[in-house]
């Protein structure tokens, strides 16, 4: 056995709410990682929904790598929501047109950057990350949180703004995890190693 097909838009039998969200996809701008999964209430199809500000002139990218569980309403912000912050007003009187379409001559709107998720990170409910943020690998946020800074990796964050609760592992363990990167194995190995994998002691790996 080597674990479920990750061609498999659906791959538990008879549940069409949790789906590989890579067979789900499809804006190019949205590159997703094997084996991540995103879990919805109502259907799987809400995720581009819940990507906010989406525009395809600004050319942003959300980024998520593999074995990432990303929970019911769980919502990213791209650039295009931004305002002007260093002017007079943020108002966007360009997009209005009719004597106005001139007010951004010369200037441009903030980019914030890419969304970063990395590999192996769990998104709780309604949790939100914001534009230009980068989720470390192992990381976990908490339902409901806010992330509008960056999250280290194999760190727990929560709240509004989202701000650190503790490490998952001592430093130690977070350096070789890092350097294992289990999740860049074959299948054949990470399916050898799962009960090692789902324990607490990174010595029972097999290597």
């Amino acid at each position: 056995m080597t674990g479920p097909n990750k061609e498999n838009k659906f791959p538990l039998d008879n549940y069409n709410r949790l789906c590989f969200l890579k067979n789900v996809v499809k804006n190019p701008n949205i590159i997703i990682g094997d084996y991540t999964y995103y879990d919805d209430f109502e259907s799987v199809y809400n995720f581009e929904k819940n990507i906010k500000y989406h525009f395809d002139f600004v050319d942003d990218k959300l980024i998520i790598g593999k074995f990432c569980m990303i929970a019911s309403d769980v919502k990213f912000i791209m650039n295009g929501a931004n305002h002007l912050t260093d002017a007079l007003t943020t108002y966007p009187f360009a997009i209005f047109g009719n004597g106005w379409e001139n007010a951004m001559e010369g200037k441009s709107y903030p980019k914030k950057g890419d969304i970063n998720i990395g590999n192996d990170v769990w998104i709780g409910y309604n949790a939100t990350i914001m534009a230009g943020v980068t989720v470390g690998d192992g990381a976990i946020i908490a339902a409901n949180s806010t992330v509008i800074k960056d999250v280290e990796p194999y760190s727990i964050v929560g709240g509004n703004p989202a701000k650190e609760i503790k490490k998952r592992f001592p430093e130690e363990t977070i350096l070789r995890l890092l350097k294992l990167r289990w999740w860049d194995w074959d299948i054949e190995k990470i399916t050898k190693n799962v009960q090692n994998l789902t324990d607490k002691e990174i010595d029972k790996l097999s290597l």
